[in-house]
């Protein structure tokens, strides 16, 4: 897993730290809680699996709407 430093304010560290231990998590867990948060409502994949399901999807969605087309526009 590759590793990235971030700077935080005194204030924000100190928040932070006692909301982990508050929740009994490190603080790792409650980085990739935050973040799996915030690619979700970006609408972004969190994971492979996630990734290959919504291509999936997009890559489905043509074909369904073309079907839905021709079947409207038979008599």
């Amino acid at each position: 897993m590759p590793g990235k430093r971030v700077q935080l304010d005194e204030e924000s560290w100190t928040a932070l730290d006692l909301l982990a231990r508050d929740r009994m998590m490190t603080f790792q867990e409650l980085a990739d809680e935050a973040f799996a948060d915030v690619l979700k409502k970006h609408g972004r994949p969190v994971d492979l699996r996630a990734a290959l399901r919504k291509s999936a999807r997009a890559a489905d969605a043509p074909a369904k709407h073309r079907a839905k087309d021709r079947r409207a526009a038979k008599p």
